[in-house]
């Protein structure tokens, strides 16, 4: 899918001020995880995604040792009954760190990388696991071929509280209308909502 060129400069300038803005916190984050779990990597990947293709995507651990694998046991207490999607609001797999990074994204930082790498994007759709991909409804198939973000306009617009199918939506207007302009306003809506209002994304 089209990928405009200033989309490129945008996530460059972007993701290289963010790095240099929150690399103070960096330290006392990696030192806060490798503390609570010291046998386990600060950093883990998330396959999710993006322009068609599985990445994996960066993270700072804030949940215990493969959690991945106590999802099956958990379903029954899964909040998103709309769609795919797998949400808990007091995730027993969440370290008393994870709670701390999670709530103000900032065990997201990492994917600062894989904006430098191409692999993601500062602004764009939500990027989602392969499985929840798989259950797109025909009509928003075109999303996932798109760059996917770390941030975007449902996630701007209530995150995890939207619907499944309004989400898909928003998102499919997005990638129909890239305008650097709608980005701009993106990134500091993203900010405000960040340092104001955590608990909404």
């Amino acid at each position: 899918m089209f990928y405009p060129w200033w989309k490129r400069i945008e996530d460059i300038i972007g993701a290289v001020l963010a790095g240099l803005v929150v690399s103070p916190i960096l330290p006392f984050i990696v030192l806060a995880v490798k503390l609570e779990i010291p046998e386990e990597p600060v950093l883990i990947k998330h396959p999710r995604v993006s322009e068609g293709r599985v990445i994996n995507v960066y993270k700072f651990r804030g949940m215990v040792k493969d959690a991945h694998r106590l999802k099956p046991s958990l379903m029954h207490l899964n909040e998103r009954a709309d769609g795919p999607f797998f949400k808990i609001k007091r995730d027993p797999r969440v370290t008393r760190v994870g709670r701390v990074i999670r709530k103000f994204r900032l065990d997201e930082l990492p994917q600062l990388i894989n904006v430098l790498k191409g692999e993601l994007s500062l602004v764009g759709p939500r990027p989602h696991e392969p499985g929840e991909v798989e259950k797109y409804p025909n009509e928003y198939k075109q999303i996932p071929l798109a760059r996917a973000g770390l941030t975007g306009i449902s996630q701007v617009s209530g995150a995890s509280s939207l619907p499944f199918l309004k989400e898909l939506e928003l998102d499919g207007k997005y990638i129909k209308k890239l305008s650097l302009w709608t980005d701009i306003k993106i990134i500091v809506k993203s900010a405000l909502i960040l340092f104001f209002d955590p608990t909404a994304v």
